[in-house]
Order: structure tokens, then sequence, then C-alpha cells
């Protein structure tokens, strides 16, 4: 093996407050290097702990760095800053997986992937060690979406136990320093090209007599959350195009009059639920623009396109204000000449389908100004320059 590392392995395992299962954790880490003659390290990220949990790292012969930052994100990212091997396998110290059998990882990095994912429904799951929320909707239905959303080949996208080229993946400029983190690794490597594959890993009940961190609803949540931040195009772009044109030329067409298709008659009412699809999803449309926008900007490095960069560049809050102003005038104009024929029939009874027909566009119009001058501010915010940690 060719390397500019005198280390070849570090395995790195996060660390708050796991005294009763880290020893046993890193005993069996250190029997893996010793009983495979590979070059290599334990490397505790610590993160706050205070039941002693770094003394017990160190008597063993483990390397302690201290994480003041909260969460299981920087405690990970901090620790891939300090490793000094070329491969880094990462895994809880909670005693649930086994690193005494890390060969399939490191084989899998020595043939040259990038990123190396544990598959725990391919591995095995001891009873009792994954709840029943977790192992029949939680996990599947987020792998799902991932591998839906970004083409991963991933099946397992939660897994903690994972390996990967530490130079590759401090390329991606991690940001999450929740336990979105486990996503973000997978999506970016996926997103940037990288190779990715996965290896059966064993799954068992861990060791800690007190609850584990993980909350399951609230850290399901920020997993898709963080998903539909780096997926906007599917999930809001184009069914928001979809329903946005959709909605603006049926109920501009139908403020001319009814009209039949296959003999199903629209008029007026069809016309207000058109106009309301119109502006929902011209909503999604502003929402999936002003979350990539928002990615970008937060340092979350989405691949990008000339298009988006020259759209980009074309929206800001003159532009969005100046065009939003535009829309709203046109609807105002409409509902003033509405207001002026009602005035000249000296305000009495007017034919109510008549005047519906084009009060909707008017109305969906100043809508539609309205939403593009509050997006146009909303990116103004973003671009103010601030000082980061």
């Amino acid at each position: 093996m060719s390397s500019s590392h005198e280390i070849e392995l570090t395995i790195l395992m996060p660390c708050l407050n796991e005294a009763e299962t880290l020893a046993t954790c890193i005993e069996k880490a250190l029997g893996y290097l010793e009983r495979s003659g590979v070059a290599g390290e334990v490397l505790i990220a610590d993160n706050g702990s205070t039941d002693g949990s770094q003394e017990i790292a160190r008597s063993l012969g483990a390397r302690v760095v201290d994480i003041p930052r909260k969460g299981y994100g920087s405690a990970l990212i901090g620790g891939i800053d300090a490793a000094r091997g070329e491969y880094v396998i990462m895994g809880d110290a909670d005693d649930s997986y086994d690193f005494s059998s890390l060969d399939g990882f490191l084989e899998r990095l020595r043939a040259g992937d990038d990123l190396v994912m544990g598959n725990r429904f391919r591995g095995g799951i001891e009873p009792g060690a994954m709840p029943p929320l977790h192992k029949y909707l939680g996990n599947p239905v987020l792998s799902w979406i991932g591998r839906v959303l970004f083409r991963s080949p991933i099946k397992d996208f939660h897994c903690g136990l994972r390996g990967f080229n530490r130079d590759a993946m401090r390329a991606l400029h991690l940001q999450a320093t929740g336990m979105e983190f486990a996503s973000e690794m997978v999506v970016k490597s996926t997103l940037g090209g990288a190779k990715v594959s996965e290896v059966p890993t064993t799954l068992k009940k861990d060791g800690r007599s007190r609850p584990p961190h993980l909350r399951s609803w609230r850290d399901g949540w920020r997993h898709l959350r963080f998903l539909l931040i780096f997926s906007p195009r599917w999930l809001f772009l184009i069914p928001g195009s979809l329903g946005f044109f959709i909605g603006l030329i049926g109920a501009l067409a139908l403020a001319f009059g009814p009209f039949t298709i296959g003999g199903v008659g629209f008029d007026v009412i069809t016309q207000l639920y058109l106009a309301a699809l119109a502006a929902v999803g011209y909503q999604a449309v502003l929402f999936a623009l002003l979350t990539k926008i928002y990615a970008q900007h937060e340092g979350y490095r989405i691949p990008r396109s000339r298009s988006f960069d020259k759209l980009e560049r074309m929206i800001t809050l003159e532009s969005g204000a100046l065009a939003g102003l535009a829309v709203f005038l046109l609807g105002l104009v409409i509902a003033v000449i509405q207001f002026s024929g009602w005035a000249a029939a000296g305000f009495g009874a007017l034919d109510p389908s008549e005047v519906f027909r084009w009060a909707v566009p008017a109305a969906l119009f100043m809508i539609l100004g309205s939403q593009t001058i509050m997006a146009g501010m909303f990116l103004g915010v973003l671009s103010v320059p601030v000082r980061r940690p």
C-alpha cells in the first residue's frame, strides 16, 4: 500500500458519557488493530463527558480530543479533523457495533471507495437492538427517500458504523452539527460523485443502562428536513412549476368565459381553485429557489449548474421588489377598472359571475406580486454579510 500517512486507519468514536461501554469498545478496536497488523489508532472525540470517559480512554491507550461544541456532528467533524489515519472508521461507543470485525470496511477502502457504509439489515439486527419504529418505519422510509431523491445506492442511510477516506470526506466540507450529520455524509458523497459502497454489519443491543441520546421523532424529522434542503428540485420546484402554470393558465382562460372539455364544464368555481393552485405552486417554486440559495449561503456545497448561477445573480432584493411590484400593480389595475365600472353603475347590483371572472385574476396577481416582493426581501436578508465564528 502506498500512502503518505504513517497511520493507515483511525477508529473514531464520538463520546458523551459512555463510561459503561467505552472500555469494551476501545479494547475491541485495539484488538482488531493488533490482530490485523494494521497501523492504526483509536481516537475518542469527547463532547463534554462528565463521567470519567476521558480518563478511561487514555488509560487504555486511546487518544482523546476534546470537542467543546455540542452535537453528534460536531464531535465527528472535530474527530475527523484530528484523525491521523488515511482512512477513518467511525462508530458509536455504546457497544452496539463490533469494532473487532472491520475487515470488510478496510478492504473496500483500500480498493478505492471513498465511503463505505455498514448495512445492518443485511448483516443482522439482534432482537431488541433497534426499536420497531426505527426498524420498520424510520430507517427504511428515510433510506428510501434518500435513494429516490439522490439516486444513492445506500440502503441503510443511518448505520452508525461507516468508513471513509479522510481527505475525501474533509473535501466535502461537512457542516451539520447534529444527528443529520449522518445523512449529510451520504448525500454529499453521492452528489459529489464519490465512490460509495455498503458492507453487511451487525447491530446488537447497546450495553448502556441509560436511554440513548437519540430521540426518535425529533431526530427523524431533522434527518428528513435535511434531505428536503438538499432536494428542492423534485419536491418543490417541479411540482410547484406545474401547479403554477396549470393554475395560472386555467384561471386566466376562465376570465374570458366558461368552457367545456370532454363533456365537463368549467366556470368560476373552478377558476377560484385554479387560482389557489397557482398561488401555492408559485410559493413552492420560491421555496425551492430560496432553499437552495440558503443552503449555498450556509456552506452546504450542493452541485451547481450554470443556469442556476445565472438565475441567482439576477435575483436580488431590488429585482424581486421591482418584478413583484409590477405584478401587484397589474392586479391592482384590474381591480381599479372593476371598481370604476361599479361606480359608473351607481354602486348598484352587479352580475356576480361576471365580476368574479376578473376579480380572481386581480386578486391572484396581487398575491403573486406580494409573494415576489417578500421573497426578494428574504433574499436580501440572506445576502447580508455576517461574521462567522
